[in-house]
């Protein structure tokens, strides 16, 4: 038994029935930091347990001693017993008082290898679920047109007005804004060769082609799959999707389908209206900083507009629909039931969105190339 000293000093001793159990008796502050680590040298070495109720007036470290002790005998939290009033204290404390040492972690070659080979297993497994999840819209949509009582005409409707009419004024401004920068940049290179009117066909073709089909499609990227996500992920953790399948109804036919559908119709005319924005932006540069009037600039793209161009762009547009609606739907239907799983889902969704929507636009610009289109 560890001597006692007067005072209500730290004080230790041994259960008489389990000698691996130690009882801490008297006041562990930090002023009686000294007397408290020579009374811990008393702790056996096959220790089971601490009794900590016994202790009249503990603070930060003298709860720091006794859990260093703890972790160092590898014991659990069943073997630790402290005072109701002192738990709090012990609970803010436990993080920082663990000094075991901990493996180091293995920043090389190898550790890069398995990290990146984690990354395409998890990619492959993405676009697995993904063909999956579109495979089971398909036989949904095909049992709708077997089956048209089953279609949600006021959901779909619904989700037109906040996937599209509620991003025209966005789409349209940044569009619009793009479509200027895009006109002047060029300006500033072709002015040196005396051939700024062919700033029209440079925006013409930019943003016929690509920019806006793919500027619509980022901005619903960030701005509707994250939505999806959240709306979907928020009833996944409610729950509530667990009820309609109680209920015999189908998650997909309900929450997906008029999502999709929503998508289909109004990005492209979302890009439709990109087109129109940025060619405006275009014209405004042209009249005030080229002193091209806008019926000259008119008149150029008349002549040199190519309607191929825009059929390039629009044809983008449904694919882009498919792949935000499937992996903001999908995503959805992965939350595990936490705020924090809904959080890391949106995320992932307007990552993945936007990465996907940016391949597929290269992949589909180089294909069109190829073919002279």
């Amino acid at each position: 038994m560890a001597q006692v000293t007067p005072n209500h000093a730290p004080q230790l001793e041994q259960d008489a029935h389990d000698p691996g159990l130690i009882r801490l008796s008297g006041t562990w502050t930090l002023k009686t930091a000294l007397a408290a680590a020579e009374v811990l040298r008393g702790v056996p070495d096959t220790l089971t347990g601490i009794d900590a109720t016994g202790i009249e007036k503990m603070d930060s470290a003298g709860v720091l001693q006794v859990l260093r002790v703890a972790h160092r005998a590898d014991l659990g939290e069943d073997a630790l017993q402290f005072r109701p009033d002192h738990q709090a204290l012990v609970c803010t404390i436990e993080e920082v008082a663990d000094d075991r040492p901990r493996p180091k972690r293995d920043f090389g070659v190898l550790a890069a290898l398995e990290r990146l080979g984690v990354s395409v297993h998890a990619t492959g497994h993405n676009i697995k679920a993904l063909c999956s999840f579109l495979g089971e819209n398909l036989v949904k949509a095909a049992r709708l047109v077997k089956e048209p009582r089953r279609f949600r005409l006021t959901a779909t409707v619904h989700q037109m007005e906040q996937v599209g009419l509620d991003a025209v004024p966005l789409v349209a401004l940044l569009s619009y804004l793009v479509g200027a920068v895009i006109a002047f940049l060029g300006s500033t290179i072709l002015r040196d060769f005396g051939a700024e009117i062919y700033v029209v066909e440079l925006v013409n073709i930019a943003f016929l082609r690509e920019f806006a089909v793919l500027l619509t499609a980022i901005v619903l990227a960030g701005r509707t799959a994250s939505a999806f996500t959240a709306q979907i992920g928020a009833m996944k953790a409610r729950e509530e999707i667990d009820a309609m399948r109680t209920l015999g109804l189908d998650p997909i036919d309900l929450l997906v389908l008029p999502r999709l559908l929503a998508l289909l119709v109004t990005l492209p005319l979302l890009t439709f209206i990109a087109m129109i924005a940025g060619l405006a932006g275009g014209i405004t540069v042209g009249a005030f900083d080229l002193d091209i009037p806008p019926q000259m600039y008119i008149a150029r793209m008349h002549e040199t507009m190519e309607v191929r161009h825009m059929l390039v762009g629009l044809s983008k547009a449904p694919v882009f629909a498919l792949v935000i609606g499937l992996i903001g739907c999908l995503e959805g239907l992965k939350v595990e039931g936490t705020a924090q799983s809904v959080g890391e889902r949106t995320t992932s969704s307007v990552v993945q969105t936007i990465s996907l929507v940016i391949i597929i636009d290269a992949f589909a610009a180089l294909w069109f190339m190829h073919m002279d289109w």
